[in-house]
């Protein structure tokens, strides 16, 4: 069953911005300037504002009607225009997923959730984790249980994924496209 059954009946205006949000073909490139500054490539603007090290840094997500979420970014770019997972080594996912889960601990305890949206639903092109407070009583019957970030799978044909604690595993959910909606606002 998916997320989206257990939150109910989504708005119709977030159906219609999936129909703007693919970001595969961003053309943002660092180099050039002037290719950053369409919308979808503000992540990628703040990742070159920030010094080579450490390798990820955190934002506050700046949507007003998501005053309590956080973004996880890489320093650096993706190697095609989405800026998939996929694009980063293992040692770089794991990086990333490392320092999501230990912001997200700091910020909700045992309580927190992180989340991708998949390749189709994304709004920006740069590579961000959602950062929340996991909201009660959602699971699903497509997730995989892994040890720690190092077993987060990369998610296939440009899905998203959702990822919460459960005792001292980590249950990774697949198969949906927008999955920040797990996330309180």
């Amino acid at each position: 069953m998916s997320v989206m059954c257990h939150l109910g009946v989504v708005p119709v205006l977030l159906f219609a911005s999936v129909a703007w949000a693919d970001v595969a073909d961003c053309a943002c490139d660092p180099k050039n300037p002037a290719t950053m500054e369409r919308r979808e490539c503000a992540l990628c603007r703040e990742a070159e504002k920030q010094p080579a090290s450490p390798a990820v840094f955190f934002l506050k997500d700046i949507n007003p009607r998501k005053p309590n979420r956080w973004l996880a970014l890489p320093r650096s770019h993706g190697k095609t225009p989405a800026h998939r997972l996929a694009d980063m080594t293992p040692e770089e996912r794991t990086e990333l997923w490392s320092a999501a889960i230990r912001k997200g601990r700091e910020l909700w305890g045992d309580g927190w959730g992180l989340a991708i949206n998949g390749d189709y639903s994304r709004t920006q092109c740069h590579m961000h984790i959602h950062i929340g407070k996991l909201l009660e009583g959602l699971e699903t019957d497509t997730f995989k249980v892994v040890d720690g970030p190092a077993g987060i799978p990369v998610p296939t044909d440009g899905d998203g994924i959702w990822v919460h604690p459960c005792g001292d595993k980590l249950h990774v959910h697949y198969g949906e496209q927008i999955t920040e909606t797990v996330l309180m606002r």
